[in-house]
């Protein structure tokens, strides 16, 4: 009986001094990002009884059999799909306000309405040199604010892309280090401590995934995940040691596409679907304002040729080039703006053709006036913007909980680890103490003897 009761303390401290491990290894890593709180799984030694000694007691102590994890699949899964929608969203703001910002910041819409006052002042004298100096000034100025909305969308543009296939990289990164890790998945033991580490590296590159992209994973038996993107009825990306290429195509309007081995690759999560998004809002807006410039350009060539300069010859067209980039003013003095009408002397203060320059930028350009046009572009692009952050907002609180649902469920808590590791600490005492009591036990029958 001495012999049991010794390897029975001597199993019980075997198994406190596992348990505490694991709880020193909680309370280590209860700041580190995507650790899962492991436990120590505790099973009964069972012992049959000898040859006829069937009616004996036989306990035989308990052994540590391996390492848990506080894990979740549904938790796990939630909280993947919701940073993804949530990244989507967030991705696609941040785009949109460089977009607005690349607007607002040119001052078109207050160029075209210091081009049309400059105009209008000009009307109480035709025949003024500053005032005519002023008003091409003016459109110097209406042509420089083009460009510089331009260029400051093409950078939005430029920055966006980057910021694109950085992400398609990382993607790619991940998937190979996911295959990585489920070739050593198969290489450890079950309910091993490296195995829960395997794990934890998993679901964090899961995670990194989910942000960039819409993924579903499937998880075996060993722990090895099978992941498509695109959605549930996606490619497979990573499956087993194979992981496949993503890839980003750059159409001819500046928006990109995504492939994957070759073939197109629709997503609808992450923040790389974020930006393509808002890559197509911001080629629809350059879009719209290359029309403008074009149409302003159009509008106030044509009443130029329908007039006459200040010395008589006729009107030349004052603006030149296309697009909101290449427009610019063509006239090299205020005294080539054709203010009067054909057929007018040199020298005519008559500002016929001069009112017709303002009506058609007030009124003849297509779908509404100049300004009215210019402060269009803006307003739709910041509604659009404000009406995404709410989105963006109710996505992101969407997505805390779900990682706040997780991490109760798999984070370490540090007050219930220095519980346990109380409790581990009074076991492996007592069960010192058995071991010491089977002693003074043997050593008395010894002595009896």
């Amino acid at each position: 009986m001495a012999s049991d009761l010794l390897s029975i303390g001597a199993s019980g401290a075997r198994a406190a001094r596992s348990a505490l491990d694991v709880t020193a290894q909680n309370i280590a890593n209860a700041a580190t990002e995507g650790y899962v709180r492991r436990g120590i799984r505790l099973e009964e030694v069972s012992a049959a009884a000898g040859a006829g000694r069937v009616g004996d007691i036989s306990l035989a102590g308990v052994r540590a059999t391996g390492v848990t994890r506080s894990v979740d699949a549904f938790r796990a899964a939630e909280a993947r799909r919701t940073s993804s929608d949530a990244a989507r969203a967030q991705a696609e703001v941040d785009g949109l306000r460089s977009v607005e910002s690349a607007l607002e910041q040119s001052g078109v819409f207050d160029a075209v309405v210091e081009f049309e006052a400059a105009l209008q002042q000009l009307e109480s004298d035709p025949v003024d040199p500053s005032l005519r100096a002023a008003a091409l000034a003016g459109a110097e100025r209406l042509a420089g604010s083009f460009n510089i909305a331009a260029s400051s969308l093409e950078a939005a543009n430029d920055n966006l892309r980057f910021e694109a296939q950085a992400g398609v990289e990382q993607v790619n990164l991940f998937a190979q280090e996911l295959a990585r890790i489920n070739v050593r998945l198969t290489r450890v033991g079950p309910d091993t401590s490296e195995q829960a580490s395997l794990f934890d590296q998993r679901d964090r590159i899961l995670g990194e995934l989910a942000e960039r992209a819409d993924i579903t994973t499937q998880i075996d038996p060993l722990g090895l995940a099978t992941v498509r993107i695109g959605g549930t009825g996606g490619d497979v990306l990573v499956a087993n040691d194979v992981a496949q290429s993503i890839g980003m195509e750059t159409a001819a309007d500046r928006t990109v596409s995504f492939t994957l081995g070759g073939n197109p690759l629709a997503l609808n999560g992450g923040s790389l679907a974020g930006k393509a998004l808002a890559l197509q809002q911001a080629s629809a807006a350059s879009t719209r304002l290359d029309a403008l410039a074009d149409e302003i350009a159009a509008a106030v060539n044509s009443v130029q040729a329908g007039g006459v300069a200040l010395d008589g010859s006729p009107g030349q067209p004052l603006f030149a080039g296309s697009g909101a980039a290449g427009v610019a003013v063509a006239l090299l003095s205020g005294e080539e703006l054709a203010t009067a009408p054909a057929g007018a002397a040199a020298g005519s203060r008559d500002g016929t053709n001069l009112a017709a320059m303002r009506a058609a930028l007030a009124n003849g350009v297509t779908g509404g006036g100049a300004a009215s046009r210019a402060n269009g572009l803006i307003f739709d692009i910041s509604a659009t913007v404000a009406a995404r952050e709410v989105t963006a907002e109710a996505l992101n609180t969407i997505a805390d909980s779900a990682h706040l649902a997780l991490v109760e469920f798999t984070g370490v808590d540090l007050e219930e680890e220095a519980a346990a590791l109380v409790r581990y600490q009074q076991a492996f005492q007592a069960s010192g103490r058995v071991m010491q009591v089977a002693s003074e036990i043997f050593d008395t029958i010894i002595g009896i003897g």
